[in-house]
């Protein structure tokens, strides 16, 4: 099965949910999202799967749980597949 792993930096606490492009490497993604007790991971992960037309149980946080900086894996997508997807979502 194919799978897609990035880095994103994660923003939480911001007035909305969004990504912000590419910076530094890294995906960049504000969330509205609270970083306390998991919510921002909760938020992450839900906001990744609709945007990459996933399930939730598809994307998962490899490293980076309690930091702002994640590596990510989206399981059953290329990478060719999440960059376009994510490159349409800052655009």
């Amino acid at each position: 099965m194919p799978f897609a792993r990035f880095t994103v930096k994660v923003v939480p606490g911001s007035s909305r949910t969004q990504c912000c492009g590419v910076h530094d490497g890294m995906m960049r993604i504000r969330l509205a999202a609270p970083p306390e007790k998991g919510k921002a991971n909760k938020a992450l992960i839900a906001y990744l799967a609709g945007l990459l037309s996933v399930k939730k149980n598809a994307v998962r946080i490899l490293s980076g749980q309690a930091a702002p900086i994640k590596q990510i894996v989206v399981e059953g997508l290329d990478d060719a597949t999440v960059t376009a997807c994510l490159d349409r979502a800052t655009s």
